[in-house]
């Protein structure tokens, strides 16, 4: 197939090449970039051993499938920051404000200060996607054969059009690959006839329309902030609305802001993208070695005293009586009302039922580190299903019968059930943070130059670098905040299309369709990618 993306239109004018971005590293930039890996990868060596320490040793194959899947997801990470996190630095080395080299360790050091950062939360929205009995039973040959389809399936489109120069999504990538997975999973299980019972369509709707609108957002945003920098410095005299001169750099302060805004982006990318990765590396480290990861063992005993307090109360605010319905029972009913959102009268009993025997059990433990492994991986899952369940009916606007202690009550317990199950551990934020950061470092230049030269007929001038920069800095720290998994690559994209659109500078349309052509067909490509080979593991897994 031909890049399309890399051969602008002969009938459209294109931007002057940039000699920046063909600089040489220096000498110092390699050493500095072994010894970093070197005491990245030491670090997290010691922190796995010493979690796998404390359970029951690994057998062989479970620890070669530990050490493929962990492989495979930075694999992915790496890959991401081919594609996603070149866009911060494009503008920095268009403008000449950083020789390339330095813009690209520097991107690299603020993703990786990004990834640490993390919240967690749209580590765990991604997971929301996948289908509840797979997260459930993620220890199951078919929790591994979803893990590989959908990270082996995002890496192969990822790597294709990255190879073609097309800034295509990461964050959609992974979206398509999750819901390839999860329609396979329903057709192996239950065939044509049951819908899309087998994904949650309401989470899926909210991401999409995240990465829907987002670039929308970033192209007129950019749009306007450029405008209204214009109009305020219309009278002054500036650079900023000039392209730079051969390869000298702007003045202190262009330069200073225009460094700003790609470390803004660089940081937020970090926080928001590398979270993806995070969350199928929990899942991978949950279902090989559960007693180690399935539960937050930095609860002390308080917490975890607190917290068998707090789901008993909560069990019998929802009803009077909450033994009325066994573990099992309550199990069944949780699983499918988080799969149908059909709430049925059993629905609140269940979910009170399950509560009060996560309090019960708990309450038998000083510390989460003191739960033996047989009950390690139920309980998590119990409260999994706890916390789903009552995030849902709160947003349905199903508990309205409470008054309002009793929902903050609800609300709080909800809040401890997550604090439980969704933490990330230090070193898995390291590992995603190497890992991005030297996708970054080794993959950029494809990506760069499609967005440097090859979206504008002109050059990229530094109030545009500015405006594209900051109004994508904003839209992802924005999205992270509310834990949603936005693409950077069309948020910049879009944001630098919105500039020149505003100077009137012109679009190279080649360069536009073949984004756009990327963005329709990531979801269904990575959906069939994913769906096939989930399809080939559960035969052979």
């Amino acid at each position: 197939m031909q890049n399309t993306a890399s051969i602008p239109n002969s009938k459209n004018a294109s931007p002057p090449k940039n000699s920046n971005v063909n600089q040489p590293s220096p000498q110092w930039f390699k050493y500095s970039f072994l010894i970093v890996v070197i005491v990245s990868c030491a670090y997290i060596g010691l922190q796995l051993v010493s979690d796998l320490s404390t359970v029951p040793p690994l057998s062989t194959f479970s620890f070669f499938m530990l050490g493929l899947a962990l492989l495979i997801a930075l694999g992915f990470e790496f890959v991401n920051g081919f594609h996603d996190t070149a866009n911060a630095v494009a503008t920095v080395i268009y403008t000449n404000a950083m020789p390339a080299p330095i813009a690209v360790m520097w991107s690299g050091f603020f993703n990786f200060l990004g990834v640490l950062s993390a919240s967690g939360a749209v580590a765990y929205g991604i997971i929301a996607l996948l289908p509840v009995e797979l997260i459930l039973h993620v220890n199951s040959s078919a929790g591994f054969a979803m893990v590989f389809a959908l990270l082996i399936a995002a890496i192969i489109w990822n790597l294709s059009t990255w190879l073609l120069g097309l800034p295509a999504s990461s964050s959609h990538t992974m979206i398509g690959s999750i819901l390839g997975v999860g329609l396979m999973n329903q057709i192996l299980h239950s065939g044509f006839s049951s819908g899309l019972s087998g994904i949650d369509v309401e989470q899926v709707i909210k991401v999409i329309k995240a990465l829907l609108v987002s670039p929308l957002v970033g192209f007129g945003l950019a749009a306007v902030a450029f405008l209204l920098l214009k109009l305020t410095l219309k009278n002054k005299k500036t650079e900023l609305f000039d392209a730079p001169k051969s390869d000298k750099p702007p003045s202190f302060v262009t330069r200073l802001l225009l460094i700003c805004t790609c470390t803004g982006v660089s940081f937020a990318h970090g926080s928001n993208d590398g979270q993806k990765g995070m969350g199928l590396i929990m899942l991978i480290l949950i279902g090989i070695v559960p007693l180690a990861y399935s539960l937050n063992k930095t609860m002390d005993s308080s917490e975890v005293q607190a917290f068998a307090a707090l789901s008993e109360k909560s069990a019998h605010i929802l009803v009077s009586n909450p033994d009325q319905m066994d573990a099992a029972t309550a199990r069944n009913t949780l699983t499918q009302y988080i799969q149908t959102k059909h709430i049925t009268p059993e629905t609140t009993t269940a979910v009170a039922a399950l509560s009060n025997h996560l309090g019960k059990l708990v309450a038998d433990y000083k510390t989460m580190g003191d739960i033996p492994e047989n009950t390690t991986i139920n309980l998590r899952n119990d409260m999994y299903l706890s916390s789903t369940t009552l995030k849902a009916m709160q947003k349905n606007n199903q508990l309205t019968q409470l008054n309002a202690a009793d929902t903050a009550t609800i609300t709080q317990y909800r809040k401890d059930l997550d604090q439980a199950t969704q933490y990330i551990p230090t070193w898995v934020k390291v590992a995603v943070a190497l890992a991005l950061g030297l996708g970054t470092m080794v993959g950029w230049k494809r990506i760069v130059v499609t967005v440097g030269e090859r979206i504008g007929k002109t050059h990229l001038t530094y109030s545009q670098g500015m405006s594209a920069e900051f109004v994508a800095m904003g839209t992802i720290i924005a999205a992270d905040k509310f834990g949603l998994p936005v693409s950077t690559t069309h948020v910049l994209n879009s944001a630098v299309a919105g500039t020149m659109t505003a100077n009137k500078s012109g679009l190279q349309w080649s360069t536009i369709k073949s984004i756009i052509l990327a963005w329709v067909l990531t979801l269904p490509c990575a959906m069939i990618l994913s769906a096939t080979l989930y399809w080939l593991f559960s035969k052979f897994i």
